[in-house]
């Protein structure tokens, strides 16, 4: 059953969790997790779990609710009960993908983001029909709101259209946004000119009334441009590194909108998290969670298969000047000089 808790879905920085492992089992490592959504949630970064970022194909159906149950009461004991608990339920079938949906609101979460597997993308990734009925029909069954995850890269190269998104933001009401990690700007901008008009809510109204339809990008590279076309925001890897950082820049290009005189440090902090998003998001999860090691004194490795990142690797993102520039600035706006 989902929560009868109301958690509003909310324009911001979203941060896609690692799933944590011990070393030598590859258990999960649930206290370091918490730890994390904990220190995140104190930045102003809201959490979503068993995302591409957090291994989601790696964890079994019982591990998923169990990171679902235990960050709901970590963010509960710490006394942020408002903030939603987004979950990642995109599986090979869509039978599976509604059941993981139902599964993920069972143990406490308000919101699910699905991806369509690209293990038969030959045959689905040019079938726009096919592609329809699966978020349709995930978005009717599911018993809570569900984000479309536009990931290429994840999905065997299957990329939405503006226009197919759009007809499922208007024709789907218990769709409640789309993360664009194709990275496309134009695509997003063409989202926004319909979602974020004032009469969609009236036209297109949701089922949850309290999960608006919301258009976020997949980097922080282009936050400061998509606040100017009415987007709401980013679920981003790195806001893991730099919650503090990433959380400053969406409020500063949320206000530059109506004081242009903040815009020169919005383009500041744009430019060093854009540089530094694109120098990290290169050694992937492994070395998000090697960067993480490094800041904070949790991280480890990834399942296996996926390997380590190289020490020589490891060094060398470490000393980047992109990196550097990031932490810098991380440690400025935390207060932790």
């Amino acid at each position: 059953m989902a929560s009868s808790v109301i958690r509003p879905l909310q324009p911001g920085i979203y941060a896609p969790i690692p799933t944590f492992f011990a070393p030598e089992t590859e258990d999960l490592d649930l206290q370091s997790f918490s730890s994390h959504i904990i220190r995140l949630a104190k930045a102003g970064v809201k959490p979503l779990l068993s995302g591409s970022m957090g291994e989601a194909h790696h964890l079994s159906h019982a591990e998923r609710a169990a990171l679902i149950k235990t960050a709901r009461k970590a963010l509960d004991d710490a006394g942020f009960t408002s903030i939603p608990i987004i979950a990642g339920t995109g599986a090979g079938s869509t039978r599976e993908t509604i059941e993981l949906s139902v599964e993920a609101a069972d143990a406490g979460a308000d919101y699910t983001i699905v991806i369509c597997s690209g293990y038969f993308a030959g045959a689905l990734a040019g079938n726009r029909k096919a592609l329809k009925a699966f978020w349709t029909e995930v978005a009717e069954k599911s018993p809570i709101p569900v984000i479309i995850y536009n990931y290429p890269g994840a999905s065997g190269g299957i990329d939405l259209d503006s226009d197919l998104i759009t007809e499922l933001a208007t024709e789907s009401p218990n769709i409640a946004g789309v993360k664009l990690t194709c990275g496309n700007v134009g695509k997003l901008t063409r989202i926004t000119a319909t979602v974020s008009d004032p009469s969609f809510a009236t036209l297109h109204p949701r089922k949850n009334p309290y999960a608006p339809f919301l258009v976020l990008g997949g980097f922080t590279d282009f936050i400061l441009p998509s606040a100017f076309v009415d987007a709401h925001g980013a679920i981003t890897g790195l806001a893991n590194v730099a919650p503090f950082a990433i959380a400053k820049l969406f409020e500063l290009s949320e206000q530059s909108k109506k004081d242009v005189s903040l815009l020169p440090e919005a383009q500041r902090l744009q430019g060093i998290i854009a540089r530094a998003d694109y120098t990290i998001a290169k050694t992937s999860i492994a070395g998000t969670k090697f960067l993480l090691e490094k800041l904070y004194g949790y991280g480890g490795n990834p399942r296996k298969p996926l390997p380590p990142i190289e020490a020589d690797a490891a060094t060398a993102i470490w000393e980047h000047p992109h990196t550097v520039e990031l932490v810098r600035l991380e440690r400025e706006l935390s207060g932790k000089l």
